[in-house]
């Protein structure tokens, strides 16, 4: 299978790098190969080296990758508390919101189900929602409610400054140029509008704790690895300013230290894996990485006070 060797940094264009750590898909197990994670010697973006060709990277993604709500009882008790972790993102969203003078529509890139856009539409705002996967995109339709279409924001069939919101939650980490979808925001925003993005931070304690181990690095799904200052250059040159920051997701950061710990017990990893477990069994294990997350909010709360969250999450605006 060919893969994509191009040696240039896309942040700098520099091509001498150092090679920083080897690993495998630790989540899902979509493959036994070892990936190598390289740093640029000039500006230190972290990257997947050499990155898979486009063709091989679609089987990395597992069916129902995103989150798909079902009919069981304990599905219907993981959306809500899905829900309740998400109101997070939304109460960040709404903050972007209220700075724009008129009221417009949200577009959220990388919906997945669109429970997040549900929510925000319970709240009164217009959105809408995209996403590269067929399937996700109609479970938003069907299951949330929530207009949705299928394909890429560079190739997305939206008038410039259509949008006065568009967030990106864990999707420039998966792109192959990041930066033109950054310039695909801002050509869609109003001259007002706000971006919201967040990405796994690289520069946080538990990469430095855990390594290749840590959730954040999700080799070979990540083929960019932020820290804080690659994602403020990087949109800096997009054309924004970064005017709020977080580091701190009520629903990633203990969640991603759990499973850190104890990758064998994340609820979702076993069920793209198809592990065969008894109901006693899973009902264990639920409880048991519950419990797990419940302890790891102490620890990334203290972790994101020192802005070495796991995550970092900003608002920027068009310059």
């Amino acid at each position: 299978m060919s893969q994509v060797t191009r040696s240039e940094c896309p942040a700098c264009g520099h091509d001498d790098y150092k090679s920083l750590l080897h690993g495998t898909d630790r989540l899902y197990r979509t493959t036994d190969r070892s990936f190598t994670v390289i740093e640029c010697s000039k500006c230190r973006l972290m990257r997947l080296f050499p990155q898979p060709h486009p063709s091989e990277l679609s089987e990395f993604y597992p069916t129902q990758y995103w989150f798909s709500p079902g009919d069981s009882v304990a599905a219907r008790a993981e959306e809500r508390y899905r829900r309740f972790v998400l109101g997070d993102h939304v109460r960040f969203v709404e903050g972007a919101i209220e700075a724009i003078p008129t009221r417009g529509t949200v577009l959220d890139v990388g919906c997945g189900g669109g429970l997040f856009l549900r929510l925000l539409r319970e709240r009164g705002h217009r959105v809408v929602g995209l996403d590269n996967s067929f399937d996700a995109a109609g479970v938003a339709w069907k299951q949330n409610r929530v207009t949705s279409l299928c394909g890429s924001l560079t190739r997305a069939p939206f008038r410039p400054r259509q949008f006065t919101t568009i967030t990106m939650f864990h999707v420039l980490e998966h792109l192959y140029d990041p930066m033109a979808f950054c310039e695909a925001a801002r050509d869609l925003l109003t001259d007002d509008g706000r971006l919201v993005v967040q990405v796994p931070n690289a520069a946080c304690w538990q990469f430095l704790l855990f390594g290749e181990h840590w959730n954040g690095i999700d080799i070979p799904r990540h083929l960019v690895n932020f820290k804080e200052k690659d994602l403020v250059d990087l949109l800096d040159a997009s054309g924004f300013t970064v005017t709020r920051r977080k580091h701190f997701s009520l629903r990633d950061n203990p969640a991603g230290l759990a499973t850190t710990i104890a990758v064998g017990l994340d609820p979702m990893a076993r069920r793209v894996r198809k592990v065969k477990e008894s109901v006693t069994a899973r009902l264990c294990k639920d409880a048991l990485y519950f419990a797990l997350m419940l302890a790891c909010i102490p620890p990334t709360l203290v972790e994101a006070a020192c802005r070495a969250g796991s995550t970092i999450m900003v608002e920027a605006r068009k310059k």
